[in-house]
């Protein structure tokens, strides 16, 4: 299937940054995440350090590749 990730939940709100425009946080921990190979080493490991946890599994993404000019490409109307 794929890794599994195990990441903290964000204890504070993210908001734009008022110079630069950047979307900050004042909590760090929203950047660490593990990564397994199996839901049952993700689950071992949060059990083992006594986290409550979630499981959620994401959702496939259907990427469809475009190029910049197919905005610009003639497709003639149906007659």
């Amino acid at each position: 299937m794929g890794l599994w990730v195990l990441e903290y939940e964000t204890i504070s709100k993210r908001k734009p940054e008022p110079v630069m425009g950047w979307t900050s946080s004042e909590d760090t921990l929203n950047q660490v995440q593990m990564r397994f190979e199996t839901q049952e080493q993700a689950v071992a490991f949060a059990q083992k350090k006594g986290w409550d946890y979630d499981k959620a599994i994401a959702h496939c993404r259907k990427v469809i590749p475009r190029n910049y000019s197919d905005n610009f490409r003639y497709i003639p109307p149906e007659q």
